[in-house]
């Protein structure tokens, strides 16, 4: 993608206390915009932030500058955007773990309460992803498998609190079938462990568990969306496999202070669609196995309170703590 020319880079950010006025929204932007990202640089949320933020830029002829603002698993720049004022000069890129990580142990922000969403920006299914050994094709055998073996069977993530971590959690209650939990730092970690029989399995991203796949190092039996993936079309989905009902999908998506006026709102949203649906994005993100989304800020606000109620839920019903 070549964004260097449409994006503006800035060593600091000065700190505004203006406020948006109904003429301010009619003419935004008027001056430079921060995107908060709440994870390091290089990363898939960064990536599609900087796509957005070069539309933008290009588009309104305004600096969008990308802040990476990391820490407390995220929460440091989640928190960031949620108390900064609400006129539109701060926005935040994040993933679904803005409500995973809320739903399990308290934070510094409510999702619901203190963030206004955008757009959704892309979404993708995980894959069920096992060590080569386990005796396993699909996810009967699977849960069959954790029924009889003694102890159960071991899943990996990314850490607690995270998607993957809370997926899984998710397929193991809907099977009333308990597994343990095995938390790792990153995928990084996650993967070789699940590949060197560590950890029986988990759920992975399709860009980050397929060369995996295809090397022989991990077999994959379902994906986690409640349709089958546009990039794997020939495994079935857990909700085919055994459980009907399951839907878990990863996403990036945007998002304002509560309160930022809806008209800037909407126009950020409409713009955003332009961006992820660019043939150009669209192609990238397919081979990826995201796909690319841009919904509208009515959208993309239901299915953020649906999610967040579901992860509180299976919080409460499997009992999970955080120590």
């Amino acid at each position: 993608m070549k964004i260097g020319a449409a994006l503006v880079l800035a060593c600091a950010w000065p700190v505004m206390a203006h406020a948006a006025t109904p003429a301010d929204a009619n003419v935004y932007p008027q001056r430079p915009v921060r995107i908060v990202v709440n994870v390091t640089a290089g990363g898939g949320v960064d990536a599609v932030a900087r796509i957005t933020a070069a539309h933008y830029a290009q588009l309104w002829g305004q600096s969008f500058v990308i802040d990476n603002r990391v820490g407390a698993g995220g929460s440091i720049g989640i928190e960031l955007a949620a108390k900064a004022v609400s006129d539109g000069y701060t926005l935040l890129v994040t993933s679904s773990g803005v409500v995973t990580n809320a739903a399990l142990r308290p934070q510094s922000y409510d999702p619901i309460r203190d963030l206004q969403p955008i757009s959704k920006l892309t979404s993708n299914p995980y894959i069920v992803i096992l060590t080569p050994s386990v005796p396993a094709a699909n996810i009967k055998e699977l849960i069959a498998l954790a029924k009889t073996k003694q102890g159960g069977v071991s899943y990996a993530s990314a850490g607690v609190g995270s998607i993957v971590h809370m997926g899984a959690e998710l397929l193991a209650v809907m099977a009333n079938t308990p597994m343990t939990h095995i938390p790792y730092k990153g995928v990084a970690d996650a993967y070789p462990a699940v590949a060197a029989g560590q950890a029986d399995w988990m759920i992975g991203s399709p860009i980050s568990a397929l060369p995996l796949i295809r090397a022989g190092r991990l077999k994959a039996i379902a994906v986690t969306s409640k349709t089958r993936a546009k990039a794997l079309p020939e495994l079935p989905t857990v909700a085919e496999s055994g459980i009907p009902g399951y839907d878990v999908v990863a996403w990036f998506g945007m998002f304002a202070p509560a309160h930022t006026p809806m008209n800037i709102v909407n126009r950020l949203a409409a713009e955003a669609h332009k961006a992820m649906q660019s043939p150009e994005v669209a192609r990238r993100m397919e081979v990826e196995g995201t796909d690319a989304v841009g919904n509208t800020p009515q959208e993309f606000a239901k299915e953020v309170k649906v999610e967040y109620d579901k992860w509180r839920e299976l919080v409460k019903k499997a009992g999970m703590t955080v120590q």
